[in-house]
């Protein structure tokens, strides 16, 4: 027998002799198809784990930053509590749905299930290429994006307040942080040999997308730089750990945190302050085009969140109307003295 699933011809045996029975099974395996409840034999052999190793080791670890692969390792370790004894066949769209209702249940924020499952969904339309599956159960699933509006960004006030209650060394990652917009793991990976004092920029090689990016430096962080300069550590790193190593992540955070508690600002992150960079040059009036190259997005769909922080390029906008209207004007004023001089 044969039939067409998702575009694909497929052929398979009715194991059986009698044309009768055989229609039978054909009829049987069209309805199967029709109410989604039949897929191919890989589907029915391959199993959760098998796709979530290949999907972590063909894809997350080479096409992604180390931080967004260790994010998708914690995503996978939850979704396996549920899937992970599955063949692929049984994970189905109700299956997904108990899955997102029982994480609602746990308390567990929208954003985190919503990656979860945005994993998931991915990693099921690789297995498609991969002729694991023949369809993808999220076709049935409506994922609905979170609210990402940036909502918290630091004043001058509070930044004085911040500086202030941290220790020297994370005092100067904060104001590079407000100064640049780099994200966290790109001040850490910062290195001397990245920095043109001479140029006042900053090459960063290694970026979240993965692409090289250049950002000008304005004077506070050359002074900061310069300061530095005078005494830089054998291991090349602008922010080095007491062994010489790159920092880790976790005791910069360690130290941040204590930080916002003394200075009361508990609700600060610190992102926030790459927040801060984008919101204070769209503040400024600053061409959104400008803060999308600085911050390295890759589209301006994110940058478009600070739109909102800079009405007065909208004023700006419609007062072209009246320099517009005052050459008219003028021009029209020259016409008619033109036509009385001829007169």
């Amino acid at each position: 027998m044969s039939f067409r699933i998702s575009g694909r011809r497929i052929f398979e045996s009715t194991e059986t002799a009698n044309k009768k029975l055989a229609e039978k099974i054909y009829a049987k395996r069209l309805t199967e198809i029709t109410e989604g409840k039949w897929f191919p034999n890989e589907a029915r052999k391959r199993t959760f784990d098998e796709l979530k190793e290949r999907y972590m080791a063909e894809h997350s670890r080479i096409n992604k930053a180390p931080k967004t692969a260790i994010r998708d390792e914690g995503a996978f370790k939850c979704l396996s509590k549920v899937f992970g004894e599955l063949v692929l066949s049984d994970i189905t769209s109700g299956r997904i749905s108990d899955y997102k209702s029982q994480r609602i249940k746990d308390g567990v924020k929208s954003a985190t299930i919503l990656r979860e499952l945005a994993i998931l969904r991915h990693a099921i339309n690789l297995a498609i290429q991969w002729e694991w599956m023949e369809a993808n159960p999220f076709s049935k699933i409506k994922l609905i994006q979170p609210n990402n509006k940036v909502e918290r960004w630091i004043t001058l006030e509070e930044e004085k307040l911040l500086l202030d209650s941290s220790t020297p060394w994370l005092r100067e990652i904060i104001i590079l942080a407000i100064n640049t917009g780099m994200r966290q793991d790109e001040i850490l990976s910062l290195q001397w040999s990245q920095i043109d004092l001479f140029r006042r920029v900053v090459c960063l090689l290694i970026t979240k997308n993965k692409e090289k990016r250049t950002i000008p430096l304005n004077q506070t962080v050359i002074d900061l730089l310069k300061s530095k300069n005078r005494v830089r550590h054998i291991s090349g790193y602008l922010f080095p750990s007491q062994a010489g190593t790159k920092l880790d992540a976790s005791n910069l955070l360690k130290y941040f945190y204590d930080a916002r508690e003394k200075s009361g600002l508990e609700d600060v992150r610190f992102h926030d302050l790459r927040h801060t960079f984008a919101t204070r040059l769209a503040q400024a009036g600053v061409d959104l085009y400008v803060i999308k190259e600085l911050l390295g997005h890759k589209t301006i769909t994110m940058t478009l969140r600070y739109a909102h922080h800079n009405p007065e390029s909208l004023r700006s906008g419609v007062e072209v109307l009246d320099r517009i209207g005052d050459i008219l004007v003028t021009v029209r004023e020259k016409e008619d003295r033109a036509k009385a001089v001829s007169h």
